[in-house]
């Protein structure tokens, strides 16, 4: 797995914050009539950041492109998966990656990137697993104490 890990760790590392202040002020001044090129650099360097507001921004602009520009789809599923998996919506992640690997199997991005999604949700799936088994046994010992008072009162 090792060499295909540049292609998502690309998008660990962020834009500085001059190179993202080009990319808004660009997409600022086209306003009402922006790009889509133009549109998709600013999402582009929004899902980078660090900052969850920014990432949000991106895949919501993304989303945008997507639903509007057929053309363009193909080179928004990878960012869409990318935004998603940043963002924790592990199960959005997924299905951009594998529209993507439908349509393109050979993709090492996508196929790192499907690797890295499959990892956070084993991992985090098991933190869930037990997170969802201790609600339910606080509810269950909660529920009994409930019960006994119920039934103690007639």
């Amino acid at each position: 797995m090792g060499s295909n890990l540049p292609y998502a760790a690309d998008a660990e590392s962020p834009l500085k914050p001059a190179e993202l202040q080009v990319l808004r002020a660009q997409y600022e001044k086209e306003g009402d009539y922006v790009g889509i090129q133009t549109k998709f650099n600013y999402a582009w360097g929004l899902i980078k950041s660090n900052a969850r507001t920014d990432q949000q921004e991106g895949v919501r602009l993304l989303s945008e492109i997507f639903r509007a520009s057929p053309e363009r789809r193909r080179e928004c599923l990878y960012y869409l998966a990318l935004g998603n998996y940043k963002l924790g919506n592990y199960g959005e992640a997924r299905r951009y990656n594998d529209l993507l690997l439908e349509k393109e199997p050979a993709n090492l991005q996508a196929a790192s990137l499907g690797s890295l999604i499959d990892d956070k949700v084993s991992k985090e799936g098991l933190m869930g697993i037990a997170i969802v088994g201790g609600l339910a046994l606080a509810a269950g010992v909660v529920g009994g104490l409930v019960f006994k008072g119920a039934t103690k009162r007639r």
